[in-house]
């Protein structure tokens, strides 16, 4: 694996978004129908936040769990907005930006998905550990 090469030759541009003002529900779906962990939001193309898996699950376990939890839950779901789960500051890369410093920040940081944006802020991708690790494998089988 050339860790020198461009992020862009690996990150995934196929991106599933939503927008500041979507419900926390759709979001919630979005992971669960394409088995995904983490989900940018976006104001006009521009990334303004991301929800992870992580995120999701701390919103809906707020709650101690009781015979309404689910009920909660729910109710919870389709009243909130992405805007108002979302992480935002983001720690973001350029297209041109080398897989190396992707890798740095995963350490230094410890999350797992880092959004890819051009200079305007405009979301052109997203890299995730799990890219890097079907990168690894591959090369690994190949060899």
């Amino acid at each position: 694996m050339n860790i020198q090469a461009p992020i862009s030759s690996i990150m995934t541009t196929d991106l599933m978004v939503v927008q500041t003002e979507d419900k926390v529900v759709i979001v919630r779906d979005i992971m669960d129908v394409n088995e995904i962990h983490h989900v940018p939001v976006v104001n006009f193309n521009k990334l303004v936040g991301l929800i992870s898996k992580s995120d999701l699950l701390h919103f809906l376990k707020g709650m101690n769990y009781n015979s309404y939890q689910d009920l909660m839950n729910d109710v919870r779901l389709k009243n909130y907005t992405a805007e108002e789960i979302m992480t935002e500051d983001l720690e973001c890369l350029k297209p041109e930006d080398s897989i190396e410093k992707a890798l740095e920040l995963f350490q230094k940081n410890r999350f797992h998905a880092i959004p890819i944006v051009k200079d305007d802020q405009s979301l052109v991708g997203i890299i995730t550990t799990f890219d890097i690790i079907n990168l690894i494998l591959e090369k690994e089988v190949s060899a």
